[in-house]
């Protein structure tokens, strides 16, 4: 009995001995995504920040814990970060017209009226995900359709990149836009002498200026919509490019509130308004909103011929699309920025574009630094061109979906030469030794799996083509992990907060039920988000 009692007190005393916790996650396998990419059994969180990382019985023993749980094999990972998306839009797109997949324009139009007819109260119809590329002979539309169904109404329609729209005659009136206006860096089609309603790039930006703005409950509305399905797939930091200085407060509000978790790096959108609100004040940080980039558009898309190329189109002869700015812009908003703590952040698909930036990039950065200034998708780069992102360290933020979305067309637009320095993921890499990877989600699938897919296998969910499209460029799954994790976060200086599980960040992390360093090419869009949880609380899951 002397023994027992001696043996309870001891345990008593070694529990009292032990440090408290929040939460203990062991039998797992989890990959810290730290500098060597190391895995572990077990991970103690406290105060929402990684304390340790170990074995199950060496964690289990040296912590007591008010929450346990048994991940039973499950694989771990650093919570996704997007590091070129647009959380807001996206957030007010589920409250829109959703056109993405439509097979004809009469379908598009269908499912306006559809639309419509369940939201009769609506001021606007507004709607986006229309591509004429999908359609059969790919032609851009015209607005006849909508001017019948809604004489009274307007209805605007975004293309799914949202460098083009169709407006019906009501929208166009509303918004002063004529046959025979000319705008810089936007075209206004006209057929026949009569405007068809399709306006490319900036042509639109009058039509969206009459949208009234959203109240505060819409708003939260549309945001915590967005953050529900960002938890189900597992993203915890999103970068939203080309905010308002407005949105931004708005964001810093509702999280101050407690009305919205998701961690978000805020881009704002090159304007005025925003440089006059933030450039005098600097970058602003508190623990779920960082603002320090600058998003700035060099040209449109090379779905609607908006990207500005060094030669024509190869299936437009006598057209090269168009900056979407005086060349003097880019280099004087440059050098202003050099002298400040903002990234520029900007968004460049044609080779000619992105020669221009980059050029632009060098001159004011002139040799290798920390400034992290990005380019935004680096869609088409001369072969020449590519050396420019290393010699002044310009991070490419790019998006594997692009590539397996535009492959079907893209070597009709660019030729087959041209076409080999497209989606060119492993030679950006090559140029800094990192690349940050996103989707631009809603202008494609949310899913951060698709992007694991279309970086590693080059394949799109159909398993479209056999063999991979341009396999010479494709990431490895250990790469295509970084680039959804810590090099994201290091794209937004956030690095040493979040991307990896290491003793001192936040408890930013996911469960899956397969395992992405091992699951078959063909069953990655199969893997499924088991829990999500960010500064080690459960956002999403059982």
């Amino acid at each position: 009995m002397r023994k027992l009692l001696i043996a309870a007190a001891w345990l008593m005393l070694a529990s009292c001995g032990r440090e408290q916790v929040d939460l203990i996650v062991h039998h797992a396998v989890i990959y810290s995504v730290d500098s060597n990419f190391s895995v572990s059994e077990a991970m103690a969180i406290k105060d929402g920040k990684v304390l340790e990382l170990g074995t199950n019985e060496s964690l289990l023993k040296k912590y007591k814990t008010k929450e346990q749980f048994d991940a039973q094999g499950q694989a771990i990972y650093p919570g996704f970060i997007d590091a070129h998306a647009h959380f807001v839009g996206y957030g007010r797109g589920l409250f829109q017209a959703d056109l993405f997949g439509t097979q004809t324009w009469d379908e598009t139009v269908a499912r306006v009226k559809a639309f419509a007819d369940e939201h009769p109260d609506l001021p606007w119809i507004i709607g986006r995900g229309w591509d004429q590329n999908r359609w059969p002979g790919k032609s851009y539309p015209t607005n006849d359709a909508l001017n019948k169904l809604f004489p009274d109404k307007p209805v605007v329609l975004t293309r799914v990149d949202g460098h083009a729209s169709i407006a019906n005659q009501k929208a166009l009136e509303l918004a002063g836009i004529e046959a025979g206006q000319t705008i810089v860096g936007g075209a206004i089609e006209v057929k026949d002498g009569r405007l068809t309603g399709v306006l490319i790039d900036n042509a639109d930006n009058k039509v969206y200026a009459r949208i009234p703005e959203p109240d505060k409950a819409t708003y939260i509305q549309w945001l915590q919509a967005a953050e529900k399905n960002c938890f189900a797939q597992g993203l915890t930091t999103i970068t939203d490019c080309g905010l308002s200085y407005k949105d931004a407060a708005a964001i810093d509000t509702l999280q101050q509130e407690g009305k919205l978790q998701m961690r978000l790096y805020v881009m704002l959108s090159d304007a005025q308004e925003n440089y006059d609100h933030f450039l005098k004040r600097g970058p602003y940080k508190t623990d779920r909103l960082f603002v320090k980039g600058f998003k700035v558009y060099a040209d449109g898309a090379l779905g609607s011929r908006g990207a500005c190329l060094l030669k024509h189109y190869s299936d437009k002869q006598g057209w090269s699309g168009f900056l979407l700015r005086n060349k003097g812009h880019y280099d004087s908003l440059a050098g202003v920025l050099a002298g400040t703590d903002f990234q520029m952040c900007t968004h460049a698909i044609g080779d000619s574009a992105n020669r221009e930036i980059l050029h632009v990039y060098n001159k004011y950065l002139k040799t290798q630094n920390d400034k992290r200034w990005r380019i935004e998708h680096a869609q088409v780069v001369a072969p020449e061109d590519f050396v420019l992102f290393g010699k002044a360290s310009i991070v490419p933020s790019v998006q594997p979906t692009h590539g397996t979305s535009d492959m079907y067309w893209a070597a009709e637009r660019l030729g087959p030469e041209r076409v080999k320095g497209a989606y060119a993921f492993k030679q950006l890499l090559q140029q800094n030794g990192w690349i940050a990877l996103g989707t631009d989600f809603p202008v494609e699938d949310i899913s951060p799996f698709k992007t694991f897919l279309a970086a590693v296998v080059r394949k799109d969910a159909k398993g479209f083509p056999e063999n991979g499209f341009q396999m010479e460029n494709a990431l490895t799954r250990e790469e295509t992990i970084r680039g959804m994790t810590i090099w994201a976060a290091k794209a937004g200086f956030l690095e040493k907060e979040v991307g990896s599980l290491e003793p001192g960040k936040k408890a930013d992390f996911i469960i899956l039920d397969q395992d992405l360093m091992k699951v078959a090419a063909n069953k990655i869009l199969d893997v499924k988000v088991k829990r999500t949880y960010s500064g080690g609380v459960k956002v999403y899951g059982e």
